[in-house]
């Protein structure tokens, strides 16, 4: 039985295929995608910038994050404070106090008198 020949395919029409199945996008799509960037930069830029927390703080605040406040409480005291008292003054969990006295050990910003024991570093 001869075998039929078929439609030739165009270079054009194998491109789109492929393009298509390996999901390649466009320059038409990169542009829509360009505009809706170009849009949502714009409302950002629209959006007021009061309120937002800066990285600069004044001398005598708070501190704002959880290893500064458990750095200040063990600075603030004379010999030393243990984990329990730490968790009292503060109310953070086993596993977040041991967290940040982990980090503010390796970083020497602590030291480590007892076992459960720690004052700051002078």
């Amino acid at each position: 039985m001869p075998r039929r020949k078929g439609k030739p395919v165009s270079f054009d029409a194998m491109v789109k295929f492929f393009m298509h199945n390996y999901n390649i996008p466009t320059k038409r799509d990169i542009d829509n995608i360009n505009q809706r960037l170009d849009r949502l930069e714009k409302l950002i830029r629209t959006l007021p910038t009061g309120g937002r927390r800066t990285a600069s703080r004044k001398a005598g605040t708070s501190p704002q994050n959880a290893t500064e406040r458990v750095l200040e409480i063990i600075a603030n005291s004379r010999n030393g404070i243990g984990i329990a008292q730490i968790r009292e003054q503060t109310g953070y969990d086993d596993k977040k106090l041991r967290n940040i006295i982990f980090r503010l050990n390796k970083t020497e910003k602590i030291l480590r008198i007892d076992r459960g024991r720690y004052k700051a570093a002078e």
